[in-house]
């Protein structure tokens, strides 16, 4: 029975705590003579995720997603989401928790702030922001391309 129990205390483990907006906020320094241009306006799109240990075996992992709407010079709106997770992951091996950290959350978190965004692009009198599916998968095994060049520059 005893080793039952140390089997099944050393399964892998992974959890979702919580889903939470971290930070939200929206701007439109151009409003009102913004919703009278005609132009269509150039959406840019950045993207940073992070990962903190908050506990032993619990980490905080946030997508930060900002939305930038122009019009020729001028912004027409500026959205900022930090959309954030508390995570368990235990008896996983070290190498593996990086990748659930970089691929794994951000994919849970995404529909959330993706939907924060277009909520908000929507609340401020423009049309939705509908953002495309990101591949966390390649931009976790691009981060790890960078990070031996970063190494060998630093050293």
């Amino acid at each position: 029975m005893a080793e039952e129990q140390q089997q099944e205390t050393q399964q892998p483990v992974f959890g979702i705590e919580k889903i939470y907006v971290k930070d939200l906020s929206l701007e439109a320094p151009n409003a009102p003579q913004v919703f009278l241009q005609k132009e269509n306006p150039q959406v840019s799109i950045e993207l940073q995720n992070k990962a903190a240990l908050i506990d032993e075996g619990v980490f905080e992992v946030v997508i930060t997603i900002t939305v930038t709407s122009k019009i020729q010079d001028k912004v027409a709106f500026l959205v900022e989401v930090a959309q954030a997770g508390i995570f368990v992951i235990r008896n996983v091996p070290e190498e593996n928790i990086s990748a659930i950290l970089g691929v794994t959350c951000p994919n849970i978190l995404f529909p959330y702030a993706r939907e924060a965004v277009s909520d908000m692009v929507t609340r401020a009198g423009f049309p939705p922001v509908l953002l495309n599916p990101v591949n966390f998968e390649a931009l976790y095994a691009q981060q790890l391309q960078q990070q031996p060049a970063e190494n060998a520059t630093t050293h």
